[in-house]
């Protein structure tokens, strides 16, 4: 049996997404997506616990990540986990793990429930969420 790498997480956004270029021209963005799950404790009060995923989108992906996502939004992202060592300003060296997505759909409204319905920037008229479609990357650099 061969190995598998996926990650899928629905969360929402903790800030807007930072698009950048790398300096071949290639479009990067890269958001943070809070899950959260709730339980009981011991005493029957319900504790919260969230966790922060760092996503990396590329190409066109990353492009229409900047562009529609925006803080508090209900995100799908589908990708794979993948580390990354890097030096810090204090030059020890540290390991991050994030997603690199090859998948994202946008869902539900921007800061709570029920159905939203907005106005893209160049569309006349109103589109559901659902109208723009499932996006795949099968060219994510490594």
């Amino acid at each position: 049996m061969s190995s598998l790498n996926k990650a899928i997480i629905i969360g929402r956004l903790g800030a807007d997404p930072e698009l950048r270029h790398t300096a071949e021209g290639i479009a990067v963005a890269t958001f943070n997506v809070a899950t959260s799950e709730t339980r009981k404790d011991k005493s029957g009060n319900k504790q919260e616990k969230t966790e922060w995923h760092r996503i990396v989108a590329w190409r066109r992906l990353a492009e229409i990540s900047g562009e529609y996502l925006k803080k508090g939004k209900l995100v799908y992202i589908e990708g794979k986990i993948q580390s990354r060592e890097y030096e810090g300003r204090d030059g020890i060296k540290r390991r991050t793990f994030e997603i690199v997505a090859d998948a994202m759909k946008m869902l539900g409204s921007g800061s709570g429930g029920g159905d939203e319905r907005r106005t893209a920037p160049g569309v006349q008229g109103q589109i559901e969420d659902d109208f723009i479609p499932e996006i795949e990357e099968d060219d994510v650099p490594m």
